[in-house]
Formats: structure tokens, C-alpha cells, sequence
């Protein structure tokens, strides 16, 4: 049974390569959704692994398996395995579980914080202008969501590349981007191999942003000049807003703009091996953990009495 549950523990440590095989390979709207998807089975994989590990351990000592309704300890793996296993599982799971309750809540309070200055700022069409010399720019989830722009930001860019922010704050808002990225974020933080994966969901966000923009004002050479100056004049502190309200100065711009004025056609071909690739990963982690969380039910029906050993 513990063999089974290796995979889904060691399957977020290949991410990194997985990222670099995968994000350039295939359209930044298939991306998102694949790589946010198999960000989702890999956190549960691992916990679920972990909790399988932690159930092996706990039922394996008489008092426990006892309150477990078991007649017997359970016998699932040698004790010498099944309880480091156990107390390892403990161990990471409270610090998985402080991570993404740590991460949840700043989220939340950024995110408030962030509403409260849009209290007396003006605001038209769903555009909000702060009067702050903080260049900055950010589309704000909410009912309704908003468009978020400093005085600063306004101040540094043209009429043109003003149009192709807005642009670009507008496509993140109608496709709801913020979903992917706070589920993205939260997802990851169960394992810090997977930040890189966190990092690719949103430079896939950014770049589907980019080419609605470059779409919506006809112009792929504006729109990047656009996203060049605005992370450019951008100020380096931390802004406060979550990481969901995503922005246009956001992510690896160079990157971005180079998309931009050098689009590749994405091959079939590779689009197709990409996904396989994220499949492949998506199926071996969750067989992994499925077949574990199986073999240790059987394990309990066992010491339950419920089924005859063998």
C-alpha cells in the first residue's frame, strides 16, 4: 500500500521539468486550464497520500485501533515503516495546512483592504481611479468587478497604450482569471516544488489577457508597448491587493512581449504531446493515490473482521 502512495508524494518534485516541457507548447487558454487542473490533482494526490500514511501509522497501535473499531491493529505495513511514515505525514500535513490557511487569509484581507480604497475613489464603467502616484494597474474580482487604475499608471502611459491596459484589465475580469490564480496559489502551497507551476498558471493568465488585448485594439505591437511601459514604470514595493486581482505588469514581461511580437504557431503536435504529458502526470498521480487509499480500506475491512484475511 505504501509503495502505491510513493507516486503522489514524489510526483510534485517534477513540476519544474514539467513546466518547461509544457507552458510555450500549447495556446495560453489550454494552458491555463491544464496546468491549474493538474495543479488541483497534484495537491490532492499528495494529501491524500499523506493522510493514507497517517491512517497506517495511527491504526497500527492497539488504542487507536481500538477507538477505530478495528479488532485488531492494523497490519498494512511493517511498524517499523508504518510509523515514521506516520509521524512524517503529521508533521508535513500541519505545515501544508498552515500554508494554505496562511495564504487563504492574507488573500482575504488584501483583498477587503483593497475594496476599501475604491470607497471614495471615482469610479465609471466599472473603471476605478486612484489618486496615488504609485503606478499601478489591476483588475478587482468583486460584485461587480472592477478595474482598478492608479493616477500614476494613467500618467505614464498614451491615450493608445492606456486603451490596450484597459483592455487587458477588461479580458482578465471577463474571463474570470482570478478563480485560476487563487486556486493556482492556494493549490501549490502544499509543496514548495510546485511554485513554479503557480508561476506558470500565471503567466498563462497573463498571456490569454494579452492576446484578448492585442485582439480588442488591433494592434500586437501597441499592446506590448503597452504591457513593457506599464511594468516599467511599475513600483517595486508590494502592492496591496491578492495575487488573484492579476495585472497587466504582472508575471515575466519580457516574456510576455516577446509572445507578443513574435507569436510561434503552436504545433499540433506538440500542443497534443503537452497534454498528454500533463495527463500522464494527472492520471499516475491520482492511480497512485486511489490505489493506496484502496488497498488501506481493504487493510481496515480486515482488521475489522468485516472480510477474511488473504
Amino acid at each position: 500500500m505504501i509503495t502505491a502512495l510513493i507516486v503522489p508524494l514524489l510526483m510534485p518534485l517534477a513540476t519544474p521539468v514539467l513546466v518547461r516541457l509544457v507552458e510555450f507548447r500549447q495556446r495560453p487558454a489550454a494552458a491555463m486550464w491544464a496546468l491549474t487542473a493538474t495543479a488541483c490533482v497534484l495537491a490532492a494526490g499528495w494529501i491524500a497520500a499523506l493522510g493514507g500514511l497517517l491512517l497506517t501509522g495511527m491504526l497500527a497501535v492497539s488504542p487507536l485501533a481500538r477507538l477505530g473499531h478495528l479488532i485488531h491493529p492494523l497490519n498494512a505495513a511493517p511498524p517499523p515503516v508504518a510509523y515514521p511514515a506516520a509521524a512524517l505525514a503529521v508533521g508535513t500535513l500541519l505545515i501544508c495546512v498552515c500554508a494554505v490557511a496562511r495564504a487563504a487569509l492574507r488573500q482575504l484581507h488584501q483583498y477587503r483592504t483593497a475594496h476599501a480604497q475604491l470607497r471614495d475613489a471615482p469610479s465609471a464603467g466599472g473603471l476605478s481611479v486612484l489618486d496615488t502616484p504609485e503606478p499601478d494597474a489591476y483588475a478587482l474580482p468583486g460584485s461587480p468587478g472592477r478595474i482598478v487604475v492608479t493616477s500614476g499608471m494613467l500618467r505614464a502611459l498614451d491615450g493608445q497604450e492606456r486603451e490596450a491596459l484597459l483592455a487587458h484589465e477588461r479580458a482578465h475580469l471577463a474571463g474570470r482569471h482570478h478563480y485560476f490564480l487563487a486556486v493556482g496559489d492556494l493549490a501549490t502551497r502544499c509543496h514548495p516544488a510546485m511554485r513554479s507551476l503557480r508561476d506558470a498558471i500565471a503567466l498563462a493568465v497573463e498571456r490569454v489577457a494579452d492576446e484578448a488585448a492585442a485582439t480588442a485594439v488591433g494592434n500586437r505591437h501597441l499592446t506590448a508597448r503597452a504591457i513593457g511601459r506599464a511594468a516599467l514604470a511599475k513600483s517595486t514595493g508590494v502592492p496591496i491587493r491578492p495575487s488573484f486581482a492579476a495585472g497587466a505588469a504582472g508575471g515575466p514581461v519580457p516574456r510576455r512581449v516577446k509572445a507578443l511580437l513574435q507569436p510561434v504557431a503552436t504545433s499540433r503536435r506538440l500542443a497534443v504531446a503537452a497534454a498528454g504529458l500533463l495527463l500522464a502526470c494527472s492520471a499516475a498521480t491520482g492511480g497512485g493515490a486511489a490505489a493506496g487509499l484502496v488497498s488501506l480500506h481493504h487493510n481496515v475491512e480486515i482488521a475489522q473482521g468485516e472480510v477474511p484475511d488473504g
